[in-house]
C-alpha cells in the first residue's frame, strides 16, 4: 500500500452474539482523511451467511457493541463527529439501539465521556465507567480553561498517562443506570418560556455513582444476581507507588428508585475486596463471571513484594467461587478473606494470557487470549484448568464472543487487518465479514517468509520474518525493531511493512530476547542488560537473512544498502546499535526511550520502568543509555517524535538530535504537534500519512538507487 491509501485500513471490534448465536454485531473503524479522524459504524451479520452484513448504525464513530442478554438491544459507545467549535466535546457517550433497527438513543451526558460498560444478566441495568473530574478542572467551572485552573498537588509518581495527560484529578468511577423503555417518548431540551421551568424531566436517565474517587474503578461485570458488580481497582488509596491492582465488589441497586447520584447512595453498599491487596505480591484484573454464576475468573500477575516486579510478568487465569466472592469479600484493602484464595489455572512461565479481556464460555468455562510465537491464540479454560487452544492461525485473535454453540471471532491475518469469522464445535474458522477484502486484493499483499536464524551454546534461535519486494533484486534492506520491549511482531498484516515493501524495500523483523510470546525467561533475559543479548539476536537474524537472501544466496537483498529503524524500545535499540555497529547506511529513531536517567521523572512510566528494566544505580542507567553513547554514532539519522509524548518525552529526541547535529552527523528532527506516543497507531490520519511520507523520503535519499 501507499501512504495515501491509509484511509482504506479498516479494523474490526470485538463481536457480540445474540443468545441463540444466529446473529452477531461488530463495529468497524477506519481513518478518515476528510475529517482527520476515525469513523466507523456497527454491523449486523448472520452467522450462517444467509444474508449480507447490514449496517446497523450511522453515527460518526460507533464502537464497543454489547448485546443485552435477552438479545433485544445493542449498547455501544458513540463518539461525536469532529467539531471545530471551541469547547465542543469529543467524549463518547453510551447509546442504545434495538437489534432489529431503529434510531439510536444516547443515555448518558458525562462531561468526560464513558469508557466502558456491561449489562446485568437480567437486561435491566447497565454499569458503566466514567472519569469523575475534580471540581474546578476540565470545564466543571464555566470560563475556567486549562490555563486558569488551580495548581496541581502531586503526592506520588503515578499521576500522568500518555494519551490522557494528568490522571489523578479525573479518576474512573462506576455508575449504574436503569435501562429505559425503548417505547418511551423521547425528551428534548426546553427552550423559550419553559427553559427555566422547575422539575423538567432529565434529558438522559439519571445514573447513580457506585464508587468514590479515592480509587480507580474499571472493567465492571455483574454477578449472577444482577445486584452486585465486580470490578478492577487499586488497593492503595489514590494513585499509588506500585503496580498492584485488585478485584473488588460493590452492591448496586436494591430495586428502589435511584437517588440523585451521590456516591454509595440509596442501595449502594460498601466496596469490598475480593482478590489482591496492598500486602499481596500479585495484581488481579479482568473479572469475568461464568454463565452459571458459579465461577469468578480473573487474570493475575506476580509482581513481587515490592509490587513493581513487572518485567515479563505473564498474566495467568485464576478462579474463585463467585457466590463466595460476594459473600466473603472483605472490608479493608490489605488482603482478602482467607476463604477467598484465587486458584491459578494456567502456567505464566509458558503462557501469557494478556491479549484481551476474559469472556464466558459454555456454562462454567472462560475464554482467554494468549500471545505466542507471533500469534495471539484463543484458549478455553475450565474451572480445573486444562487450557485448550480453540483458534490458532497466522494472525491474531482480537476479540471473541460465544453463544448458542457459536464462537464469533474478530481477528487479523497476514493478508487482512480485520475480519470476523465463526466457528462451531468440530469445525474450523469460517470467514463471514472482511471489510478489507476488496481493496487488499486490489493492491496486493507482501508475503512473509517465516524464518529462524542464529542459535548456539549461548544464543537461542531467533524467530522472525523476511519480506521481499516484487521484481528483480537486489533490494535495499531495512531492519525494523519493535517496541515494548515485551511485545512481539506477529503474522498480522502490518501497515508499516506493507508501505516499505511497496516502495521497494526488503524488511527484516524478528522477536529477540526480551520479546513477548516465547516464555517468561525469554522476556526477562534483557533485564539489567539492554543492548546486549537483544542486539546480538537482532543482528544474528539480519545476518541470517543476508546469508540466505543476499549476494551469497538468492541475491534478493543488497547487503551494501542497510537501513535500521524502530519506535519506542525499537528507537532505543536503533540508537544503541548505530553507536556500536557502523554497517548501516542510515537510521530512523522514532519516539525513542533514549535517556533512562531523565525518564525517571519525565516519563509516565519512567519511575518503575527504568529501575526494573535497567537498574536503580546511575552507573547502570548511564551504561545502558543511548544518549550517553551518542558520541559513537556516525550513521545519518532521522529523529521523529511527538510533542505530547509522555511515555518517551520530546526532550529525549531533542537532546539526541542536538548531540548528533553538534558533532556534524547528518541528521534531521521531525516533530508532530498535538500527537502522543501512539502516533503511528492512533494519531490523526493526516499526521500518520505525513509520517510515512517522511520515512519514505529519508529512505529514498539514503537507500534507493
Amino acid at each position: 500500500m501507499r501512504p495515501d491509501q491509509l484511509d482504506l485500513i479498516t479494523s474490526v471490534d470485538v463481536p457480540t452474539l445474540t443468545p441463540d448465536g444466529s446473529r452477531l454485531v461488530a463495529g468497524t473503524c477506519h481513518p478518515d482523511l476528510t475529517t482527520d479522524g476515525y469513523t466507523g459504524q456497527l454491523w449486523v451479520v448472520s452467522t450462517d451467511g444467509s444474508a449480507p452484513p447490514r449496517r446497523l448504525t450511522r453515527g460518526y464513530r460507533d464502537a464497543g457493541a454489547r448485546l443485552s442478554p435477552d438479545g433485544s438491544t445493542v449498547a455501544f459507545l458513540r463518539h461525536p463527529a469532529p467539531d471545530n467549535t471551541p469547547g465542543a466535546s469529543s467524549a463518547p457517550q453510551l447509546a442504545l439501539i434495538p437489534l432489529d433497527g431503529g434510531e439510536a438513543c444516547t443515555v448518558t451526558d458525562r462531561l468526560l465521556g464513558v469508557t466502558g460498560f456491561n449489562w446485568s444478566p437480567d437486561s435491566r441495568w447497565i454499569v458503566f465507567t466514567s472519569p469523575e473530574p475534580e471540581d474546578g478542572r476540565y470545564g466543571t467551572v464555566a470560563g475556567v480553561g486549562p490555563g486558569a485552573e488551580d495548581p496541581r498537588r502531586v503526592t506520588g509518581p503515578d499521576h500522568r498517562m500518555n494519551g490522557e495527560g494528568y490522571t489523578a484529578d479525573k479518576p474512573s468511577c462506576l455508575f449504574e443506570l436503569e435501562v429505559p423503555d425503548a417505547g418511551d417518548e423521547p425528551v428534548f431540551p426546553a427552550r423559550g418560556r419553559k427553559a427555566d421551568a422547575p422539575d423538567l424531566p432529565p434529558l438522559v436517565p439519571q445514573a447513580r455513582r457506585l464508587t468514590g474517587p479515592e480509587r480507580e474503578a474499571t472493567e465492571p461485570v455483574y454477578a449472577a444476581d444482577s445486584r452486585h458488580v465486580f470490578f478492577t481497582t487499586t488497593p492503595a488509596t489514590g494513585f499509588g507507588r506500585d503496580l498492584r491492582t485488585a478485584v473488588a465488589v460493590v452492591q448496586s441497586h436494591t430495586g428502589e428508585p435511584h437517588d440523585t447520584g451521590e456516591p454509595h447512595g440509596q442501595g449502594a453498599g460498601p466496596v469490598r475486596l475480593v482478590a489482591g491487596g496492598t500486602s499481596v505480591p500479585r495484581g488481579f484484573f479482568s473479572p469475568c463471571v461464568s454463565r452459571n454464576g458459579e465461577w469468578l475468573y480473573l487474570l493475575g500477575q506476580e509482581l513481587g513484594e515490592s509490587g513493581l516486579d513487572f518485567v515479563a510478568a505473564n498474566a495467568a487465569v485464576y478462579a474463585v467461587p463467585a457466590p463466595a466472592a460476594v459473600h466473603d469479600a472483605a472490608e479493608g484493602w490489605d488482603r482478602p478473606s482467607p476463604r477467598l484464595v484465587p486458584r491459578r489455572l494456567t502456567d505464566p512461565e509458558t503462557m501469557n494470557c494478556s491479549g484481551g479481556s476474559l469472556q464466558p464460555s459454555g456454562e462454567d468455562k472462560v475464554l482467554a487470549l494468549s500471545e505466542t510465537r507471533g500469534r495471539t491464540v484463543l484458549v478455553r479454560v475450565s474451572p480445573q484448568g486444562r487450557p485448550e487452544v480453540l483458534v490458532e492461525h497466522r494472525g491474531e485473535v482480537i476479540g471473541v464472543s460465544e453463544a448458542g454453540g457459536i464462537l464469533a471471532v474478530s481477528h487479523t491475518t497476514e493478508d487482512s487487518p480485520g475480519r470476523v469469522g465463526v466457528q462451531q464445535s468440530g469445525s474450523g474458522l469460517v470467514e463471514l465479514f472482511d471489510p478489507n477484502r476488496a481493496w487488499v486484493s486490489g493492491v496486493g499483499t507482501a508475503a512473509a517468509r517465516e524464518r529462524e536464524y542464529g542459535g548456539g551454546p549461548d544464543q537461542p534461535s531467533v524467530h522472525g520474518w523476511v519480506f521481499v519486494p516484487r521484481g528483480p533484486g537486489p533490494h535495499p534492506v531495512i531492519l525494523n525493531i519493535h517496541g515494548g520491549p515485551y511485545s512481539q511482531y506477529t503474522w498480522s498484516w502490518f501497515d508499516e511493512t506493507q508501505v516499505l515493501v511497496a516502495a521497494g524495500y526488503a524488511v527484516v523483523m524478528c522477536n529477540p530476547r526480551g520479546s513477548n510470546g516465547y516464555g517468561a525467561a525469554h522476556g526477562a533475559a534483557i533485564r539489567g542488560r539492554f543492548g546486549t543479548v537483544d542486539r546480538q539476536d537482532l543482528l544474528a537474524f539480519l545476518d541470517g537473512a543476508l546469508t540466505e537472501f543476499g549476494p551469497e544466496g538468492t541475491d534478493e537483498l543488497d547487503a551494501g544498502r542497510l537501513g535500521i529503524q524502530g519506535g519506542s524500545y525499537g528507537g532505543y535499540m536503533t540508537a544503541w546499535i548505530t553507536a556500536h555497529d557502523h554497517r548501516f547506511t542510515a537510521a530512523i529513531v522514532e519516539r525513542g526511550y533514549l535517556d533512562p536517567v531523565s525518564a525517571l521523572g519525565s516519563s509516565d512510566i519512567g519511575w518503575f520502568f527504568s529501575p526494573q528494566y535497567l537498574g536503580s544505580g546511575l552507573e547502570d542507567l548511564y551504561r545502558q543509555s543511548p544518549l550517553h553513547h551518542v558520541d559513537q554514532v556516525d550513521t545519518p539519522t532521522l529523529v521523529m517524535h511527538s510533542e505530547e509524548d509522555l511515555r518517551c518525552p520530546l526532550e529525549h529526541a531533542q537532546r539526541y538530535y542536538h548531540a548528533l547535529w553538534s558533532r556534524g552527523v547528518e541528521s534531521e528532527l521531525v516533530v508532530f504537534p498535538g500527537e502522543n506516543h501512539e502516533l503511528s497507531r492512533a494519531g490523526t490520519p493526516w499526521h500518520r500519512r505525513a509520517r510515512f511520507e517522511h520515512i519514505l523520503r529519508w529512505w529514498d535519499r539514503h537507500l534507493a538507487r
